[in-house]
């Protein structure tokens, strides 16, 4: 009953993002972005070889940052804004399902249609692949892990979307919050670079909270358990977060 419930409301959220065209126009413009950037990182090159391949080049450049960081926001914003706008928060509020059920459930909504925007970057590959003679670039243990790190990656910023839009009635706040607190985990990735701190302790926080590594070794075939564990954490601790604002609105 609880699972049937949780499926149930799974599947009204994740329809709701193509009943509109709202879905629909996130999917082009994301892939309108992934095209747009493969095409701009070949010019750029202009022909002169690469110290890696330039599908791994794709994840360390701004332009996969670019689209995570611009898509996240949008995609998560209606969660519960929407529902508080529109009254219908009350409604599902009263029905038979748990605090916990709702926030799963639009939770996983959104990080289902997140992954189904990101299966388009298998054509930028392929087609990459093919005209630059790249060997390396496409193979299946590092399409895999380098969509296990977009996938890791996402949950983190699905979850930290739930809580902003947890927060507010308007769909605009919960974007712009959700924005700067992606772009803030984003900047940090920058300190490693910045901060020269040897070999020590300092270092290796640093390093443990540098996304833009992160998937560079994703990318590279490279799975680092350390690197599963933070964003796992972070998912629980932001869904956590949601939860305790949902059940403080259950009683207001």
């Amino acid at each position: 009953m609880v699972m049937q419930a949780f499926l149930t409301l799974t599947r009204r959220e994740l329809a709701g993002f193509f009943v509109s065209f709202t879905g629909y126009i996130i999917i082009a413009a994301a892939v309108f972005q992934m095209g747009l950037s493969f095409v701009i990182l070949l010019n750029n090159l202009n022909g002169e070889p690469t110290p890696m391949p330039v599908t791994e080049i794709f994840y360390v450049t701004a332009f996969f940052w670019l689209i995570l960081l611009l898509t996240a926001p949008v995609i998560t914003m209606r969660l519960f804004a929407l529902e508080r706008h529109t009254g219908t928060f009350e409604t599902l509020m009263t029905a038979p399902v748990g605090d916990l059920q709702v926030v799963l459930a639009k939770f996983f909504a959104a990080l289902i249609f997140y992954m189904i925007m990101w299966l388009p970057l298998l054509g930028c590959i392929l087609i990459v692949q093919r005209f630059t003679h790249e060997q390396a670039g496409f193979d299946l243990g590092t399409a895999g892990s380098t969509y296990l790190g977009i996938f890791l990656v996402g949950c983190l910023y699905m979850a930290l979307g739930c809580f902003a839009s947890a927060l507010t009635r308007s769909q605009i706040i919960a974007a712009m919050i959700s924005l700067i607190i992606g772009i803030t985990f984003f900047l940090l990735s920058f300190l490693s670079e910045q901060i020269n701190l040897g070999k020590g302790w300092g270092a290796q926080a640093l390093n443990y909270i540098a996304m833009r590594e992160h998937m560079r070794d994703f990318s590279r075939g490279i799975i680092d358990t350390r690197y599963v564990v933070f964003y796992l954490s972070l998912t629980v601790f932001f869904l956590f977060l949601t939860h305790r604002v949902v059940e403080s609105r259950r009683w207001k």
